[in-house]
């Protein structure tokens, strides 16, 4: 059995995309994932399959949209890599400021090329650091305001799914036994 974390993208944001989190363990449970659980009400799912990874997102996508009528990007995470992205976090000063830093997961750990350009600019108060399949973005004044965090939005459009630094760290202790 291996965990993993399915990150959705835009749950529970307005009204148009609002999906419980007992419905959303439903979905999840149903296709077969075991030891289902959610983080408050955010779009983030814990779970353990036997089950090789293929396609876990799309399978839950399409499962989501079927049973409640939303439809929802899946960025699926192995335990391990979870565990990496904050074990490994370059902007980890930062880390105080737990809902000012900004994790973006790639869909795609190829889309990393695409942000490397980002990396060398300086940013004044903001920065922008990246991981193997992540960038973590320093927004001292929030995302909203943040030019740093905008620009990679542009770049990697729907690639990607962003959460603050203090729902990757709860995220990663769900990992614990």
């Amino acid at each position: 059995m291996s965990l993993h974390v399915a990150l959705l993208r835009g749950i529970n944001v307005g009204a148009a995309k609002r999906v419980s989190m007992s419905d959303l363990r439903a979905v999840v449970s149903g296709l077969g994932f075991e030891n289902v659980r959610t983080l408050l009400n955010s779009g983030n799912v814990v779970f353990t399959t036997a089950r090789p990874a293929t396609d876990i997102g799309g399978r839950i996508e399409k499962a989501l949209e079927e049973h409640t009528g939303v439809w929802a990007r899946v960025t699926v995470l192995r335990g391990s890599e979870l565990v990496q992205i904050v074990d490994s976090n370059p902007l980890a000063s930062f880390t105080k400021h737990a809902s000012r830093l900004m994790v973006s997961v790639l869909n795609s750990a190829a889309d990393r090329r695409r942000l490397e350009p980002l990396v060398k600019r300086d940013w004044g108060d903001e920065a922008i650091a990246l991981g193997e399949r992540v960038a973590y973005v320093w927004c001292p004044n929030g995302t909203i305001k943040s030019v740093v965090f905008h620009e990679l939005a542009r770049i990697v459009r729907d690639a990607v799914t962003t959460r603050n630094w203090a729902t990757m760290t709860k995220l990663h202790a769900m990992l614990e036994p």
